[in-house]
């Protein structure tokens, strides 16, 4: 009895261990069919939290440093690891946009509802990316949200909008040269008095200036006085042809006298008094202030001489210097206005009268004449004014000047698509105003283009072009 109780007992604790042993067994063999997706609760489980998350990146085991775009093997012959974003909605970084499923068109900015109900759906950077590089036009690159966050990415949207601007520049005012007189005789003489005797004086028309003797001159009245005692003798000749040969003769002297400047007060003076008029007196053609003058008492003329120069400052002009640059943006008409600061407070304003030929070529300027109302001779020749010239561009397409990249033979833009997709576009550009571009070709309104970090975009484009050349 006591031997089958004893065997009784080993037996039971044979089977209590062949149990213990066969339950290992199991536990081991779910826990490799759960590890590798081979038993079915755990595919569907796999499956489930798959279809929650996404592949952010493959990654060597033994390194796992070192990042892959796509699943393969290792340089160790191991397979590549996937590193899935976690089972909740992807990070806000790498999200680009939420959309409505049923109307895909539609994105948002932000998580939500859409018009149907039904929640919007985050469309991930590196799906799009993914979706969308076979189909990339030739330069362009994906950049996912996240990296343009840390390159310092920004954008801005391309509009026609009105530009106008204000050139500012320097002028010089000048002498109206179509209202400076010079002063000459038509007869050689000599000086007896001068009248307007300084540089500068202001002297009115009709002013006398000085008195010159001329033998010439004298000799011509006492020609007109002959004839004109023979016209009144022969005036009641018995022949026709005697008393009009006398007339003939008296208005040949006399309009001789008028072609050296001799007025008619001064002929009817000469034939009041019956006699030579010894000096004759010249008169200022104009009102204006003397700028030359070489009239001398006892100095001997010619009608070479030029003896006064005589400047109507009433009006002026104002010399504006204009860049080569800006020359097309100016034109006739324009109004210009001037600021001085010897009159603090006060302007001018004029219209652009002509624009000048030529170019300095010291200053590359080109200088552009306004015609300036100067009562009270306020404004004085080679004063100096700060002009400015309002110019007007119209309604043009616009981009801030850093959104362009000027390579110097070309210029380009980069186009900010959705997805994170930047496509590099070749622009013509017109008048830079302020801070906007005008472009005339290249864009259209409503497009939007990077103003920052687009130097790092266009390096990325170029190495990716270097490395697909079959793209360009």
């Amino acid at each position: 009895m006591r031997l089958n109780a004893a065997m009784n007992q080993r037996t039971l604790g044979f089977v209590k261990k062949g149990i213990a042993l066969a339950l290992l067994a199991i536990a081991l063999v779910a826990v490799y069919l759960a590890a590798t997706h081979r038993w079915p609760f755990a595919q569907r489980a796999a499956q489930q939290a798959t279809a929650k998350s996404y592949v952010l990146y493959w990654y060597d085991a033994m390194n796992p440093q070192n990042h892959y775009d796509k699943p393969g093997k290792a340089p160790d012959g191991m397979d590549l690891v996937p590193m899935m974003a976690a089972p909740q909605a992807p990070a806000q970084s790498n999200i680009l946009y939420w959309y409505d499923a049923m109307n895909p068109q539609n994105h948002y900015s932000k998580p939500g509802k859409a018009p149907d109900g039904m929640d919007l759906v985050p469309m991930p950077a590196a799906s799009l990316a993914q979706s969308s590089g076979d189909k990339l036009q030739p330069g362009a690159i994906v950049v996912p949200a996240e990296k343009q966050t840390l390159a310092g990415v920004r954008t801005a949207l391309v509009e026609r909008k009105a530009l106008a601007r204000e050139i500012h520049t320097t002028a010089e005012i000048v002498a109206d040269e179509s209202r400076i007189s010079h002063v000459h005789v038509k007869v050689s003489g000599f000086i007896d008095r001068v009248y307007v005797n300084s540089i500068a004086q202001l002297v009115r028309k009709g002013q006398p200036l000085f008195t010159f003797y001329s033998p010439d001159l004298v000799a011509t009245e006492e020609e007109y006085l002959i004839a004109k005692r023979g016209d009144r003798t022969l005036a009641s000749a018995p022949f026709k042809e005697i008393a009009q040969g006398a007339q003939s003769l008296l208005e040949s002297a006399r309009q001789r006298l008028r072609y050296w400047d001799i007025s008619d007060e001064q002929i009817r003076q000469l034939d009041q008094s019956g006699k030579a008029i010894r000096t004759l007196t010249i008169y200022s053609p104009v009102s204006g202030f003397v700028t030359d003058r070489k009239a001398y008492p006892q100095a001997s003329i010619t009608p070479d001489t030029e003896l006064y120069t005589i400047s109507d400052l009433s009006s002026v002009w104002a010399l504006a210097d204009i860049y080569e640059n800006e020359v097309p943006y100016v034109r006739v008409g324009q109004r210009v206005t001037f600021t001085l600061s010897y009159y603090p407070g006060k302007t001018y304003s004029g219209k652009i009268s002509f624009i000048y030929p030529t170019v300095d070529p010291q200053t590359r300027t080109v200088k552009v004449r306004v015609q300036l109302a100067n009562p009270g001779y306020i404004l004085k020749p080679q004063m100096f004014a700060d002009a400015q010239v309002h110019v007007d561009y119209g309604t043009q397409i616009a981009v801030p000047r850093e959104a362009v990249v000027d390579s110097g033979a070309e210029q380009q833009v980069f186009v900010a698509q959705a997805g994170g997709v930047f496509v590099p576009r070749k622009v013509t550009l017109g008048a830079t105003v302020d801070d906007q571009v005008v472009v005339l070709s290249g864009l259209k309104a409503g497009e939007t283009v990077v103003t920052s970090g687009n130097f790092l975009i266009d390096s990325e484009s170029r190495l990716k072009g270097a490395q697909n050349p079959a793209q360009h």
